[in-house]
């Protein structure tokens, strides 16, 4: 399982992580964005790489099977 948090109050709604992992982010309207707190360990690669587009760094990855020293990006 991968926990997922994100700074709503940084976010700034650029989108990127719903472009990179549309299953697990998605902008409602211009600026809302909405996402799964808890997603599925195949969707950890895409989370990832929205994690680590985003220009604000709104976005914390927990991955809870894997030590977070083997995924680049997770803490």
């Amino acid at each position: 399982m991968v926990r997922i948090a994100v700074d709503l109050n940084r976010c700034q709604g650029y989108a990127q992580c719903a472009f990179l992992a549309p299953d697990v982010f998605t902008m409602h309207g211009e600026e809302a964005l909405l996402y799964a707190p808890d997603a599925d360990e195949a969707q950890l690669g895409k989370v990832t790489q929205a994690a680590a587009a985003c220009p604000v760094q709104a976005i914390l990855v927990d991955s809870m099977d894997a030590p977070a020293e083997a995924v680049p990006g997770v803490r």
